[in-house]
């Protein structure tokens, strides 16, 4: 079971990623929480990251690779972040082949813009365990995640200026991206406005 969550930022791909993920069994991967756990150790990408900037493939494409050689992955695994682009797509493809594995299906969420710059301007992560809030989930007390009693923060590149680029970035590679996988047979919409939970059973069927 390989799922592909895809659609613009602040349509809600991690926190269904999640959800889906820990129904199943089967692992979360979330490039972009990998690019950021590297950047914490590369100003240089952590600068372009700020700027809403996509990175080199091949750098996501190498972090991509090991990750999915890990053994939690064996029965699968759903991808969040990935492909951002028709090359990346086609990589993925190629990498899947060599491993010797098949999407399940690609799923798009789409919400109203006016939504996303809500969701994203609002959203917040601990700074210890990672769990992340917002206007669909929202912590017991401010700023204290309900996990771990951690302090929570809103991230460094969620400004309207950075999300609004994110916005144009993703619309300008979107087209080419769903209309590969839609050729393929494997691109489902889904309107991500309300209830995160349905996405097991849109997934299922």
């Amino acid at each position: 079971m390989i799922y592909i969550l895809t659609g613009g930022p602040a349509t809600g791909k991690g926190t269904r990623s999640d959800i889906l993920a820990k129904a199943l069994n089967i692992p979360h991967i979330s490039t972009g929480d990998m690019l950021r756990e590297k950047a914490q150790k590369d100003e240089e990408l952590k600068a372009s990251l700020s700027r809403g900037e996509l990175v080199p493939d091949s750098m996501i494409n190498a972090l991509l690779e090991e990750r999915i050689t890990r053994k939690d992955c064996v029965n699968g695994f759903v991808l969040d972040g990935y492909p951002r682009t028709y090359a990346q797509a086609v990589e993925l493809d190629r990498l899947f082949e060599k491993y010797g594995l098949s999407i399940t299906k690609v799923m798009e969420l789409v919400v109203p813009d006016e939504l996303a710059f809500k969701r994203i301007l609002e959203r917040k992560k601990c700074d210890n365990c990672g769990e992340q809030y917002g206007i669909d989930f929202p912590p017991e007390v401010d700023d204290v995640c309900d996990k771990c009693g951690g302090h929570l923060s809103i991230r460094t590149d969620d400004t309207k200026e950075t999300l609004a680029k994110r916005i144009n970035t993703y619309r300008e590679n979107a087209k080419e991206i769903l209309d590969y996988y839609r050729d393929k047979g494997l691109l489902y919409t889904y309107d991500a406005s309300h209830n995160p939970e349905s996405v097991v059973e849109d997934a299922l069927n």
